[in-house]
């Protein structure tokens, strides 16, 4: 079946504003919510078709790369499309409520969004959101670390159940264990049903008669984990890897919330990132300008060696083929730019005064006329766009 254009899923145009699709998606959203569509499997189908495509138009990235080349640009990428409506509510907490400020849904639904949501089993567990600083050669690379992380844990003594022991947990006596209290009402249009969370439980249903002497009641303490974070080779500063149950545990046996890993690049010592090339400023002196020769260079993965030709000029940019960072989501990696400055020392003895003199007399050493304007700036820029391009 083919898919339809994410634009038109949510009925805007291509140049709409992220708040605008944001506006738009929860409009679709709240037409086909399975609360309010329960059993319409039509319903459900447009539900997630709606959240696919916000989440591609809603991250400037993803939407840049669907832009230039369709659905077909969403293969090889972090993007998997939604088969699970919990999914949906998991992703777009700020969406749904339990985010900054809630949103309409907290009214409509009862609060169904990720974060603070109550289950049979507790409330869910809160996201977090933590930065690790990569080095380039790192980067270049791809890295297993091990990061620690404070947040909270289970709590060992009641096992998260936040009782002290299994008899000190009972149904509740208002909900009768479901968590759930139903209030009709009737009026002249018909019957209508009220459902909203149990007050007295919180909406889990059970209730704590003596809570757990270390947590309180609560199921869960501060406490510190070590998590491994895999690394590809080609992030870039912003991306983000998401680890899914590993942020907070939630409250009473909640599941689990996410962690979300963002990616900090620290700078370089000599090397300059532009996009998957690196950049090096290369200081050569006259007569290995001059005469030419082979010069060792600092690279991502070690030193290597660069020839430098006979009369290289200054501001010449030089290619190293693949010496660059590893593409993210295609084979190959960029190149290593090298850009030749002749150093020209601050102080010389009076012998080198002297040599530096006789070589001045030399037609072969003073720029001729037509050469004198072959460094200039307009002219580096030109060649550094020759380069790149």
């Amino acid at each position: 079946m083919r898919k339809r254009d994410y634009y038109e899923v949510l009925g805007v145009e291509r140049n709409a504003t992220p708040e605008e699709i944001k506006k738009a998606y929860r409009k679709l959203a709240l037409q086909f919510h399975p609360d309010r569509n329960a059993g319409n499997k039509e319903a459900e189908e447009k539900f997630k078709e709606g959240a696919e495509a916000y989440e591609v138009l809603a991250e400037p990235n993803k939407r840049r790369r669907y832009d230039q080349f369709g659905h077909e640009g969403m293969r090889g990428t972090d993007f998997r499309p939604f088969t699970d409506v919990s999914d949906i509510f998991t992703a777009f907490s700020d969406i749904f409520g339990g985010g900054f400020g809630g949103s309409v849904f907290d009214e409509m639904f009862g609060g169904q969004g990720r974060q603070g949501q109550r289950t049979s089993a507790g409330t869910a567990g809160s996201d977090l959101k933590i930065r690790l600083k990569l080095t380039l050669e790192e980067i270049a690379t791809g890295i297993d670390k091990k990061i620690k992380v404070k947040k909270w844990i289970s709590c060992e003594t009641c096992r998260g159940s936040g009782a002290k022991s299994s008899q000190s947990k009972i149904t509740c006596p208002v909900c009768k264990g479901t968590g759930e209290v139903r209030q009709v009402s009737r009026s002249v249009f018909g019957q209508f049903v009220n459902i909203t969370a149990c007050q007295n439980c919180g909406g889990e249903g059970k209730v704590i008669r003596e809570p757990c002497p270390t947590c309180r009641g609560d199921g869960r303490v501060q406490g510190e984990s070590t998590i491994k974070v895999r690394v590809p080779a080609g992030v870039s500063e912003g991306n983000y890897i998401p680890l899914r149950g590993q942020g907070n545990v939630g409250q009473r046996g909640g599941p689990p919330g996410d962690l979300i890993v963002v990616i900090e690049e620290e700078p370089h010592s000599v090397l300059t990132r532009n996009s998957d090339d690196v950049i090096l400023d290369l200081l050569v002196s006259f007569p290995e300008a001059a005469l030419g020769g082979e010069i060792e260079v600092p690279t991502l993965t070690g030193r290597a060696k660069l020839k430098i030709e006979p009369g290289t000029q200054s501001g010449r940019i030089l290619r190293m083929r693949e010496k660059g960072i590893p593409h993210l989501n295609s084979y190959g990696r960029g190149d290593q730019f090298v850009r030749v400055n002749v150093w020209v020392p601050k102080s010389v003895t009076a012998r080198e005064r002297a040599l530096i003199k006789e070589l001045a007399e030399s037609t072969n050493i003073n720029p001729k006329e037509g050469d004198k304007s072959a460094n200039s700036d307009k002219s580096f820029f030109e060649r550094m766009k020759k380069a790149f391009s």
